[in-house]
């Protein structure tokens, strides 16, 4: 593991903080109902041990269906890491999913519903295999951009650039659709667990829109949340 993480749910004492503002009205421009107040230490607690319980059966049994010889032993942590910003995120710990909410973000959020998102989007990372679909996309960008340095009689120093750069676009090159396909599943997921995904989904509404460029990691607020109402719009 990269980052420093608590298992369990002792987070009591943890979520004393104050949650990042009031909700505004974010860069996707969509109308949405009147946000929930921020919810109290012990309720965020609450919230993030309910949909860990509802949420962790489902994201398994949808893993196996779809990977019968993969890892689907989700281990669900908190990251406490002084001072991180609210975020979650899926890595693999020896070959296990594990997903990492911060304690920012379970402050923020404002209910079960969002956290539910969150979650199923994280899971459904592990299930699509986007890590191993992005590590064999940067290794063919390093390799194809050092070849192509290297045949044009670039020197060591240029090749290893090259391979760098290569490596960072390859692994990019399809962030932003992992990211649709993550809320499409996610969507799925948070829905089966008995939660309201579209309700959950207007967290995209307190968020910055991601900036533009070759490199932009994220796609607009608008599409995901378009993408999150039409998957729901065929589950009813």
């Amino acid at each position: 593991m990269k980052r420093p993480i608590l298992t369990g749910l002792v987070l009591l004492a943890l979520l004393g903080c104050t949650p990042a503002g009031p909700m505004q009205r974010g860069d996707a421009g969509l109308p949405y109902a009147a946000p929930d107040p921020a919810m109290s230490p012990r309720v965020a607690a609450a919230n993030f041990a309910e949909v860990v319980d509802r949420m962790q059966p489902v994201a398994r049994d949808e893993c196996r269906r779809r990977l019968p010889q993969g890892n689907c032993a989700f281990r669900i942590v908190v990251d406490t890491t002084p001072g991180a910003p609210a975020n979650a995120y899926q890595q693999l710990d020896g070959g296990r999913p594990v997903i990492a909410f911060t304690v920012a973000l379970i402050a923020e959020a404002r209910n079960t519903d969002e956290l539910a998102f969150v979650m199923g989007h994280e899971a459904a990372h592990h299930i699509l295999q986007h890590i191993s679909r992005e590590e064999r996309s940067a290794v063919m960008g390093a390799v194809l951009s050092g070849a192509v340095v290297a045949a044009l009689g670039g020197d060591p120093g240029s090749i290893r650039s090259a391979q760098q750069m290569g490596a960072q676009m390859g692994a990019q090159s399809y962030s932003k659709e992992f990211e649709l396909e993550a809320d499409a599943l996610g969507t799925v997921l948070a829905y089966r667990a008995g939660f309201d995904p579209g309700r959950g989904a207007l967290f995209f509404n307190r968020l910055p829109n991601p900036s533009g460029g070759f490199l932009s990691t994220h796609p607009p607020n608008a599409e995901r949340l378009a993408v999150v109402r039409q998957v729901l719009a065929e589950l009813r």
